[in-house]
């Protein structure tokens, strides 16, 4: 009898010999995400940065201690398969666009989101960060845009908490939008100790 943690295994390999991912496999990317059979909170964002992707550790950044600190846990904690599965929308770094990082690739939280979170069944909380996980995740409940999505968070709670990305680039979005730290901060510790306990 296989094990949650075997199933889980089972999942990843089946990622990484995917011929869609084959060229991952050339430039030695692996799959950049967390997953443990008894995770409590699920982080879903876009995709792995280039530094990340190539360290092998997901939010190793500036984007991520800020992180830590919104959700009120230590980095010990997010970083614990146990407690975190961090699912961004895309295992692999996309590549450099115009301007920034290439989006995720379409179809790819779809096919692979699912058969993993069927395996953490004791998930109760799931952080949706940016726009591509919101309308993945929340489809035509999210809202016009994601300032509005964000806004409206208590739309969507207990299951889901829709915020921005943590970049030290999102600086004059928070400084245009004070009830960020005001109400969502508040709300999402308070939410994350729930799930957590």
């Amino acid at each position: 009898m296989t094990s949650g943690a075997d199933n889980l295994n089972i999942v990843r390999e089946a990622i990484i010999s995917d011929p869609e991912n084959a060229w991952a496999q050339e430039l030695g990317y692996l799959p950049l995400y967390a997953a443990g059979p008894n995770a409590r909170v699920a982080v879903i964002g876009q995709a792995p940065g280039r530094k990340a992707q190539e360290s092998g550790i997901a939010w190793n950044d500036t984007s991520g201690t800020t992180l830590f600190g919104w959700l009120g846990v230590t980095e010990a904690q997010f970083r614990d398969p146990e407690i975190f599965a961090l699912l961004p929308m895309d295992f692999y770094y996309p590549g450099k666009g115009a301007s920034g990082d290439l989006p995720p690739r379409k179809g790819f939280a779809d096919r692979w989101h699912a058969p993993l979170l069927d395996l953490m069944p004791d998930i109760r909380l799931t952080i949706l960060i940016g726009t591509y996980a919101q309308r993945h995740y929340l489809g035509p409940r999210a809202k016009g845009n994601l300032t509005e999505t964000v806004y409206s968070f208590r739309d969507y709670l207990p299951e889901f908490m829709p915020l921005v990305h943590p970049s030290p680039l999102n600086f004059r979005w928070q400084a245009r939008n004070p009830w960020f730290i005001t109400d969502v901060i508040p709300q999402l510790r308070e939410s994350v100790a729930l799930a957590l306990n």
